[in-house]
């Protein structure tokens, strides 16, 4: 059998939550009262990417937390209508994480806001269970990302043994918390304030120069994007940029990311290179920047069109 007739499975653990976005009908007026709409759905930074990975040939599991609430029971259908195995753990006592979302009326980001505590609270015991263990031994490759704490995604990596491990940045405030595991790491998505954060190098620093500061930490491949630029990427033979699909217009940027590296670890798992892989998740990026959802709905014609337009790589000196 073809690699890419193969179904692989992929271990995720992270977020799985409420994400709110506020869009504004006009020009956003800071410290005022700023009329516009309200969505709400289920989101969460490894859900979205495991949601994409399936979507692209890949089977699933997922850990995350929830509390005792309405949302929770949101969360819990959600994750079975995509036929995932849900590994999460629910707290009674707590209230669900979320995410709410300022998008101004370009669909760019003005603000987030995240109340996930439950996640610091609830993943360093979590990853233990001996069902985790066991579903990670089950797995083909193991996704993470920054909203578990440290000593989880350590704990986490451990669990891997040989497997591959991917990771998602999440924001500058959290991706911190992967730095002991860079090394371990099969690939690590993030955009560039993250990754100007993880190299300790102050705002405004040339990209590249991240680039080459996280190889130097052991950190084997890295994806780095920037909105609408082309996207930076790395691995053993070097540096590379490639150029992005323009959206025909933005509907909203939330999701973009997770897009990116679900459907490239889906087809990383599958078999293509790394650059190719690559191709996929940004053709997958620009399909999620047009839709209102957070992870977004096409058929196999609207990808094609997407990834033919995509970029090819153009390596860095």
């Amino acid at each position: 059998m073809s690699p890419l007739m193969i179904r692989p499975r992929l271990f995720a653990a992270g977020a799985a939550h409420i994400d709110r976005r506020g869009r504004l009908a006009g020009a956003y007026v800071p410290a005022a009262s700023n009329p516009g709409t309200m969505s709400e759905e289920v989101g969460g930074g490894a859900f979205n990417a495991l949601r994409n990975a399936v979507r692209h040939g890949v089977d699933g599991s997922i850990l995350s937390l929830r509390g005792g609430d309405v949302a929770a029971d949101a969360v819990a259908r959600a994750i079975a209508d995509v036929s995932v195995e849900d590994l999460s753990a629910v707290f009674l006592d707590r209230t669900t994480p979320s995410y709410t979302a300022l998008i101004d009326a370009e669909g760019e980001l003005i603000a987030g806001f995240a109340d996930m505590s439950l996640y610091d609270i609830g993943f360093p015991k979590q990853v233990r269970r001996s069902k985790v263990r066991h579903a990670v031994a089950g797995a083909d490759a193991v996704l993470c990302e920054a909203n578990m704490p440290a000593t989880a995604a350590e704990a986490l990596v451990n669990h891997a043994g040989s497997l591959p491990v991917f990771a998602i940045g999440i924001s500058p405030a959290k991706v911190g918390r992967l730095a002991g595991v860079l090394a371990r790491l099969s690939c690590l998505f993030m955009n560039a304030n993250e990754a100007r954060t993880l190299a300790g190098l102050e705002s405004g620093a040339n990209i590249v120069e991240a680039a080459r500061v996280l190889r130097g930490k052991g950190l084997a491949r890295g994806v780095i994007t920037s909105g609408g630029a082309p996207l930076t990427a790395f691995d053993p033979g070097g540096i590379f940029t490639i150029a992005p699909s323009p959206a025909r217009f933005v509907a909203d940027v939330t999701g973009a990311g997770d897009a990116i590296a679900g459907v490239t670890v889906a087809h990383l798992m599958r078999g293509l290179g790394f650059a190719e892989a690559l191709r996929h998740g940004m053709a997958a990026a620009r399909l999620t920047v047009e839709a209102s959802q957070v992870v977004a709905y096409y058929d196999d014609e609207a990808f094609e069109a997407a990834l033919a337009l995509v970029g090819h790589p153009a390596p860095m000196a």
